[in-house]
């Protein structure tokens, strides 16, 4: 990559893993180092339907110094899938070290710049290789809740606490004033791989504590001011590179006006009583079960309960019949919404959320108390941070959505005591990430360390 190879300004490989949530933080992070950094140049690598999907919203609002570059799946084109929901993910793992370099090499080639650094998803470690072979700073970026890394960093003692029989089996608490961990709560194969067996991801996972020290720094998507400060120091205490950058999905600019007003859902809550709507939202991967959709929507029916629904069109045969139609004096079912906008509206009361990661930022960010129905992995501990630390939502009985269940948390949230001072531990909490995200908080003093990090080799 050297060569005639222009070396006068800088330009980072930010390498995306492709599923989940992932590629928005990364996203919003770029975007926050490209205004930083106007003289760099930032080639975003990930595949193609994901960089569809994270750049098509946002067309017209991208900085110039910032270009998406496709990579490889890993999936053969005449590849025949078994049914195991993990080929995808590993197919990709094993082909993405060789993907990402055929990649850089075309957008080195493209742009005449050698990389200068490389800004890195964690599930991701062959970077730390890549930037030691091209002697460059490395600095990667954990999505997920600063909780459920320490889980991956310290998982040994986990397993040990856990299957010690000294907590019953019922929760292990490895830092002294940090929130025990439930272990019903725990990602899927941390104790056991069951349905993970062959997970190429639970390799990586298992690898943290070898991988993440090798970077200059590793970003949290979070802010410091919200962690238990327990859990903060002795992360900082045995990974002093951290950094807390806060909630990044924040970064990003707002989705292009036409795309905000394809479903018409802003304009209809711009109709409902402040507090009012339900706003319920599961994210891309979260699917729930034929029965607990068809509860959730005959409670909002019965209840009459004013709701915007984002719901993929192939999941509405899971609906009741006819309960679009009957609905619709007080409800609309989308396939789609601008969510940091739609959770930022005063309509908005509460939001039943999969408890995915972004998801909560974002409701935090805004205010919104939460009832919380929790699918897989880091979710489960997410959740239970929602509902007994911060104390800002509620959990559907049993961990299912059952109508009785449903019918009691609405209740909570818009009814009852509980649901008032929910409300106000919301705001409480949005007025502390106001701070935080501010000049003096934590985050733009951590911006500033990973911008002169990434500037090193560019000078």
């Amino acid at each position: 990559m050297a060569g005639s190879v222009e070396t006068s300004s800088g330009h980072v490989a930010v390498l995306g893993f492709p599923f989940g949530g992932h590629t928005g933080p990364l996203l919003g992070l770029v975007f926050g180092l490209a205004r930083k950094m106007p003289g760099t140049r930032f080639s975003f690598f990930t595949t193609s339907r994901a960089n569809r999907q994270t750049f098509s919203e946002r067309d017209g609002n991208i900085p110039g110094n910032i270009k998406p570059y496709d990579v490889a799946d890993g999936i053969p084109g005449d590849y025949a899938f078994t049914g195991n929901p993990h080929e995808p993910a590993n197919l990709f793992i094993m082909s993405a070290p060789e993907n990402y370099r055929v990649a850089i090499e075309s957008a080195v080639k493209e742009t005449g710049k050698r990389v200068t650094g490389i800004l890195a998803d964690s599930f991701l470690p062959f970077a730390a290789d890549m930037a030691e072979e091209l002697q460059v700073p490395l600095v990667f970026l954990w999505v997920a809740m600063p909780h459920n890394l320490y889980v991956y960093l310290f998982l040994d003692e986990v397993c040990r606490i856990s299957s010690g029989g000294s907590v019953n089996g019922s929760s292990v608490n490895v830092i002294h004033g940090v929130p025990s961990i439930r272990v019903e709560d725990l990602p899927e194969g941390v104790i056991e791989p069951g349905d993970l067996e062959g997970c190429l991801l639970l390799d990586i996972l298992d690898g943290m504590n070898q991988t993440l020290p090798r970077a200059a720094a590793t970003v949290l998507n979070f802010f410091q001011e919200l962690d238990p400060t327990p859990l903060s120091s002795h992360l900082l205490s045995k990974f002093p590179s951290f950094r807390y950058l806060g909630f990044l999905t924040l970064s990003l600019p707002t989705p292009r006006k036409g795309l905000q007003e394809e479903t018409g859902c802003l304009a209809w809550l711009d109709r409902q009583e402040p507090g009012s709507v339900a706003y319920i939202g599961f994210g891309t991967l979260a699917v729930l079960g034929h029965d607990e959709l068809f509860a959730l929507a005959k409670v909002l029916e019965h209840c009459k309960i004013p709701y915007l629904w984002s719901l993929k069109d192939n999941l509405k045969g899971d609906l009741p019949a006819g309960f679009i139609q009957r609905t619709c004096g007080h409800g609309i079912v989308v396939p789609w919404v601008p969510q940091i906008q739609v959770l930022g509206h005063p309509s908005v009361g509460v939001f039943v959320t999969h408890c995915g990661s972004n998801s909560v930022y974002e409701s935090i960010a805004n205010g919104v108390p939460m009832i919380c129905r929790p699918v897989f992995g880091e979710q489960r501990m997410v959740g239970r941070l929602v509902t007994e630390v911060w104390e800002v939502g509620v959990r559907v009985d049993s961990g299912l959505m059952t109508e009785d269940g449903l019918i009691r948390s609405f209740q909570v949230i818009f009814r009852d005591e509980r649901g008032r001072k929910m409300r106000e531990k919301a705001q409480a909490l949005k007025e502390l990430v106001k701070a935080a995200a501010g000049p003096e908080g934590k985050a733009a003093e951590d911006l500033k360390d990973v911008v002169e990090i990434l500037s090193v080799s560019s000078v």
